[in-house]
C-alpha cells in the first residue's frame, strides 16, 4: 500500500454552518466513516453520500486534505507489558 499523502473525507452540516461533522453509514462492522485514502474508495462511496444527502436533506460535500504532518507515533507495547 502507498504512503498517504492526502485524505479524503464527505462532511455534512452538523448543528449549524460553522459545525460539520465527517459522515458515516452503518456497516457490519459497525459505524464507518466516510474518509478515503485514494480515489477508487472515493468513487465507492459516492452513491452512500448522495443517500445521506437525501435522506437528511442536507449537503454533502467531498473535501480533500493535503497537508500531511504527523503529530505523534505510537509504538507496539512489549508483550509483557501490553494491556497495562
Amino acid at each position: 500500500m502507498p504512503r498517504i499523502t492526502e485524505l479524503f473525507a464527505f462532511i455534512a452540516e452538523d448543528e449549524g454552518p460553522e459545525d460539520e461533522g465527517v459522515t458515516a453509514f452503518l456497516s457490519s462492522v459497525g459505524w464507518t466513516p466516510m474518509v478515503a485514502a485514494d480515489r477508487e474508495r472515493v468513487d465507492s462511496l459516492r452513491e452512500k453520500a448522495q443517500a445521506i444527502a437525501s435522506a437528511t436533506s442536507k449537503q454533502v460535500r467531498l473535501v480533500r486534505f493535503s497537508v500531511r504532518e504527523e503529530l505523534e507515533v505510537f509504538e507496539p507495547l512489549e508483550a509483557e507489558h501490553a494491556g497495562n
